[in-house]
């Protein structure tokens, strides 16, 4: 089987069980974004000093593979992100965020070149969840039912293992400082 097909060439594609749609379609929109940053977090997952966060890393790849075909099928499906998910991304945030001194003020996205990389993949998940939001708000569409709280809290899980990343290298988050 050849990998291009050419029936994208027009500009539209094909969802899952459904019709095809312009490219810049919000649902594509959505899991385009998705996908992104799970390349990303493959990025992430190449640093070697990441080695503590790999299984958790690759589990979260996993679910947002679950989470893009979710959003490619435009009818209501089986959810494949629960509530669970997000239950678990919090357990990671707080045993993560116990290892660091409490935060005081914002702090720049820099340090390390894998904390850099890490909150490189926080900012493409906050699109994600941008577009997912923009995709609820179309009329008739459907989204899963934790999508928008996944990203969320992933979101928030990025953020702070930027922060053990920093920690672990010894290095200082570097406070914003309003001029």
């Amino acid at each position: 089987m050849k990998i291009y097909t050419k029936t994208g060439d027009a500009g539209q594609t094909g969802l899952f069980g459904g019709p095809r749609v312009r490219k810049d379609h919000a649902r594509i929109e959505a899991f385009g974004t998705v996908d992104e940053l799970n390349s990303h977090l493959g990025m992430v997952r190449t640093h070697s000093v990441a080695a503590a966060f790999d299984p958790l890393l690759r589990r979260v790849q996993c679910e947002l593979f679950d989470l893009g075909a979710q959003l490619a099928t435009p009818e209501a499906a089986e959810e494949r992100i629960t509530a669970g998910h997000v239950e678990a991304l919090e357990l990671e945030i707080d045993r993560h965020e116990a290892t660091l001194t409490p935060l005081t003020c914002f702090i720049l996205p820099a340090g390390t070149p894998l904390a850099a990389a890490v909150h490189v993949a926080r900012t493409v998940c906050r699109r994600a969840e941008r577009r997912v939001v923009t995709l609820a708000s179309h009329e008739g569409s459907t989204i899963p039912a934790n999508a928008i709280e996944y990203l969320n809290r992933l979101g928030d899980l990025l953020f702070v293992l930027a922060r053990v990343s920093n920690r672990q290298a010894g290095v200082t988050d570097d406070p914003w400082i309003h001029p």
